[in-house]
Order: C-alpha cells, then structure tokens, then sequence
C-alpha cells in the first residue's frame, strides 16, 4: 500500500483528501505545516508529498527546500496544493524542488492522477536502477579477478544488512519488507552507513558499492 503525506493547514480539506486517497487504496499521514510535514517525514518516509503553499509556521516553499536537503528527501515525488495560481508562482514551486503543482480548487481525481503518474515515474527510475546494477555485476564478473575480494565493511551486522538492499536499489519499505523493521529502522541504518562511509545520498552508496568490488548476489534473475 503506497503511502501519502498531506501537509495542509485546512483541515477540512485534508480531512476530504484523506478519506477520498483511503477509498482508493492508499496509506494517507497529514501534518499541519512543514514543521510538522518535515517530522512526520523523518520519522516513516512516504512514497508522495502533497503539500499546500499558504501555511503557518513553515509555508510549503520552505518545507519544499528543507526536505529537498535532506538525504532520504531528495527523491521522493512532491506535489504542491495552491491558490496561488500565476505562472511565477508555479514557477517557484518547481525551483524550490517540487515536481508537479496543482492550482486549487481541483478535482480531487486530477490528485489522484498526478499522484500515479509520480509513481510510476518512481518505479521507472528504480527499475533503471537495477538494470544498470545488473549490467554493471556482469560487467564486473567478466573484468574481475575472481580472487579480489572488497575490503569488510565497517558496519554493524543489522547495518551491512541494510546495505546490500539499498545497493540492489530497493526502497527503504521493500527493505523493511524483507528485513521485517520499519521503514524508520531502516533509515537510521541508512544514515548510519552514509556517514560512516563518508557518502552523501543513495546513489552514491550505489556506485561506491559497484567502484569498490561490492556485489549483490543475483538470484534467479538470469533470464529476466
């Protein structure tokens, strides 16, 4: 079940949202303003954003630039809600990191389209992923002295874990899936391997991973 955060400051709206993404099949969080959109982030990463612009505290601009700083919020998709509807507004929201803006009022089934259509952009991106890791092991298989071993990694064992599913280019809910933790257990373990290896994002895990020698087991996914 793909999950949705709404960040909005109208309750009446989120609440409409809620129960209308909830029908249709989706996990749906709801925060108030961005300080709160960015705690829940933290705390269970969702697969979509969904935010208003006009917010107390922290409006959706801010909450935007901060979520796009962090590590685990760099990819996720993000959809801005606004009145504000001229073209340097929309603008804005795009510069500030966001990948689609909706102009209120909409058709809630128009959210509902955009939201799937990030989706399956996420999914194409991870399926690229992984085909190029698959490309780059046989690659390496043929280039490699098989007596090369990678250095060990200075990991905790429940961390090294984590890493070989983060370099197979899986989600952090797919790894919680097949590790049974939480998506949250499973970010703080992310945290953890990226600062101990000096790295900044996950695809640099991912080429670090490939550069040094570290492969992932392919599993009978030779004739795919």
């Amino acid at each position: 079940m793909k999950k949705i955060l709404i960040v909005d400051d109208d309750i009446t709206l989120r609440t409409a949202l809620i129960r209308y993404l909830q029908t249709r099949g989706y996990s749906v969080q709801e925060a108030s303003s961005g300080i709160e959109g960015l705690s829940l982030f933290e705390q269970n990463p969702p697969d979509v954003v969904v935010s208003d612009v006009l917010m107390p505290e922290m409006d959706g601009l801010e909450f935007c630039r901060r979520l796009r700083a962090t590590r685990s919020g760099q990819l996720v998709p993000f959809i801005f809600l606004s009145t504000r509807k001229e073209v340097d507004d929309r603008v804005q929201g795009h510069q500030m990191g966001a990948d689609d803006y909706l102009v209120k009022p909409f058709d809630p089934k128009e959210l509902v389209a955009k939201i799937e259509s990030q989706l399956e952009r996420s999914r194409r991106i991870h399926a690229e992923i992984i085909r190029l890791m698959q490309q780059s092991h046989v690659a390496a298989a043929a280039n490699h002295a098989p007596d090369v071993a990678p250095q060990p990694l200075p990991l905790t064992p429940a961390e090294e874990k984590v890493f070989w599913e983060v370099i197979q280019g899986l989600t952090n809910k797919q790894i919680g899936d097949r590790l049974f933790v939480s998506p949250r257990t499973v970010q703080t373990h992310l945290s953890n391997i990226l600062s101990k290896l000096q790295l900044e994002s996950r695809s640099q895990l991912i080429r670090y991973a490939f550069e040094r020698g570290y492969r992932p087991p392919v599993e009978k996914n030779e004739d795919e």
